[in-house]
């Protein structure tokens, strides 16, 4: 029985476990295969790490309080995080990897950096 690549269809000559002709098709295939997932995934880590990025640069210090307008306006995405916390009291604080937010009164939110990591 004539084998053929899995991604043109064109005959494989050589080792008996081939399954492509070439890099080129190996690479093809493997992209249309995992190519949406992989693009779901890579989104949001992009999303995370902006995240994170805003939250480290708006909080040089480790712990900080500022305006939600101030983390709207430089972009950041609330429906994106990686954990949360909840202290005993209730409040739930929402972390991106080290850095994290709570909110406080009226428009106001908290930001920490948790150096337990």
């Amino acid at each position: 029985m004539e084998k053929v690549c899995l991604s043109c269809g064109e005959k494989l000559i050589g080792r008996s476990d081939k399954k492509f002709c070439s890099d080129s098709c190996r690479n093809n295939y493997h992209h249309s295969q995992h190519g949406a997932q992989t693009n779901f995934m890579r989104n949001i880590n992009n999303i995370l790490r902006r995240n994170r990025a805003i939250l480290a640069s708006l909080n040089p210090n480790g712990k900080n309080s500022l305006r939600k307008s101030m983390l709207d306006k430089a972009g950041f995405n609330f429906r994106y995080y990686t954990h949360t916390y909840t202290t005993k009291e209730g409040k739930v604080y929402y972390f991106v990897y080290d850095q994290g937010y709570v909110k406080l009164e009226g428009d106001y939110f908290a930001l920490v950096c948790n150096t337990d990591i």
